[in-house]
């Protein structure tokens, strides 16, 4: 039976004078005592618009049954699951990959992750303005056929006996993966009003970020080692056309008054300078260490890039409908997305160089790995529900410095192994605290972008957190690559590669310290502000 679009901030409103379940009713002529902890979350500074009936009555009741609403919110959570799939089905069976083609080199073997993180941070931005204007669930739909498709091919790329035609198979996934990601959250953040049961919903939604990771990897390793590794991507292929025929069922049409005006224009300057600076600087920073940076042409690439970069913020400034509402980047967005920066640049260095290590000096098949990383599905999960509760208690600022010192230490402990120590000393616990990092991060900052800006350019707000995720991702194995490339003496002994992999996991290091400095410096700033206001 087909469903009415309902107006959910209507259909979700609380009658007056009715308390929640979980806090006492405010009796008329009675004021709401303000917190006095200064490290509590202070909703005005992050700029959410929470009504205080939200503020007061935690849950707000969602505009469709619970069975209904259990459906919607896996098939949103099911997109993430799948987009983290994509990346990390190609690092368990890396070598099997690379063998079908005739690649041992580790420069064009990173570029098989990489291709997939430098689209799928590069078009995000671009695909969630699309949805602003053309509506999320199309694209939401239309992002899991991409992906779909572009899987297929990639499975059948084994025949072409080019590594060339994969990557360029991956990058097609990674674009289908940006389509489906930020109209995920577009559609979550307009269907929850800032409260409590958004901040779960989302948490759960960052939840499986590393389970997909976990599950691809662990697909893909098992097809590899008993079977194919082309069935990975088509069992990935046929998920994806299921799923988009349960979401075009399962997620309600906005209602009238949420779709996008005919006024909307698309920033078509903008999106070109911005995909050229992304593509350009990422294609330098990743190509460097596989050809050398004396190569000439990757100084081009990474001049034209910054230009392209300067070009992309001079016309944001000066368009009507920018592709980026730069008024929406307060000082604290700007941090908080700068923490997600230097976090996830270093996630990615872990977990590539993990499974390098794993396989190539423990000498470990990629199934007995996807065992071992089995750790980091309950621990993102408990990440996750933990900072469901933590949101509405600390700042942004606090929880992005738990999530920075996760980072760091998982990379510290894996910098500092011995290759023939058992997996449950600094192995496991790397991969119980590393989670706490991804799972802290993401769902924190995409409620601050999701409340900080309006309806209308959720889409965006969603696309920043996630351009950032992975573009960093991507930017990040080139730090690491070069680093590697430079120190390890060619990979010709074990020795070396391991002082390569130690250089890149150090890079990592020290990227997530940064990220601590500058999650510290906002959060001990707020706490001052907060301070002052209390003693006036």
């Amino acid at each position: 039976m087909p469903m009415m679009p309902v107006p959910i901030r209507e259909a979700w409103a609380i009658p007056p004078g009715e308390p929640s379940g979980d806090s006492p009713a405010v009796q008329p002529g009675e004021l709401e005592t303000p917190p006095m902890d200064p490290n509590a979350r202070d909703d005005t500074e992050s700029g959410a618009s929470a009504s205080p009936e939200t503020k007061e009555k935690g849950p707000l009741k969602p505009p469709f049954s619970l069975p209904h609403e259990i459906a919607f919110v896996a098939i949103i959570c099911t997109s993430q699951l799948l987009a983290q799939g994509g990346f990390t089905q190609v690092i368990g069976p890396l070598h099997i990959i690379g063998s079908s083609f005739g690649v041992t080199n580790p420069g064009p073997l990173s570029w098989f992750a990489a291709s997939y993180s430098l689209t799928f941070g590069t078009f995000i931005l671009l695909a969630g303005r699309l949805g602003d204007i053309y509506g999320h669930k199309r694209l939401f739909t239309l992002g899991f056929l991409w992906l779909g498709v572009w899987s297929l091919i990639a499975g059948i790329s084994v025949y072409a006996k080019n590594e060339i035609f994969f990557d360029v198979c991956r990058a097609g996934q990674g674009v289908g993966s940006a389509m489906l990601v930020p109209n995920a959250l577009a559609i979550l953040g307009r269907t929850y009003p800032p409260g409590r049961r958004k901040e779960m919903v989302f948490a759960l939604f960052g939840a499986t970020a590393p389970n997909g990771g976990l599950l691809g990897a662990t697909f893909s390793s098992l097809l590899g080692q008993l079977a194919w590794w082309p069935w990975a991507f088509w069992c990935m292929a046929i998920a994806c056309c299921v799923c988009a025929v349960i979401g075009y069922f399962v997620i309600p049409t906005a209602p009238v008054q949420m779709k996008p005006a005919r006024g909307n224009q698309f920033d078509w300057a903008g999106s070109f300078t911005g995909i050229a600076a992304l593509v350009l600087f990422n294609a330098a920073w990743n190509q460097g260490p596989v050809v050398g940076w004396s190569m000439p042409f990757v100084y081009i690439l990474l001049i034209l890039g910054l230009l392209f970069f300067a070009a992309f913020f001079f016309i944001e400034r000066k368009v009507a409908q920018p592709l980026v509402p730069l008024e929406a980047l307060s000082g604290k967005v700007g941090g908080v997305l700068a923490c997600v920066a230097l976090g996830w640049a270093s996630f990615g260095i872990w977990i590539f160089y993990l499974w390098q290590f794993w396989t190539e000096l423990r000498h470990q098949t990629p199934l007995n790995s996807a065992a071992q990383m089995s750790t980091v599905g309950p621990s993102g999960l408990a990440a996750a529900v933990t900072t469901g509760f933590l949101i509405s208690r600390l700042t942004t600022s606090y929880i992005m410095c738990i999530s920075m010192t996760a980072f760091c230490v998982g990379n510290i402990l894996l910098a500092t192994m011995p290759v023939h120590q058992i997996y449950w000393k600094q192995t496991f616990i790397s991969l119980i605290i590393t989670p706490w990092g991804m799972d802290m991060s993401f769902p924190a900052a995409t409620i601050l972008l999701s409340d900080h800006v309006s309806e209308e350019h959720q889409g965006i707000g969603a696309s920043l957190v996630n351009t950032v995720v992975n573009y960093s991702i991507a930017i990040g194995l080139g730090i690491a690559g070069t680093v590697e490339v430079y120190i390890n003496n060619g990979g010709k002994t074990p020795s070396d590669i391991l002082k390569g992999y130690r250089g890149a996991w150090y890079s990592a290091i020290g990227l997530s310290g940064a990220g601590i400095i500058v999650s510290l410096y906002f959060a001990l700033n707020e706490t001052r502000k907060r301070r002052s206001r209390l003693e006036q």
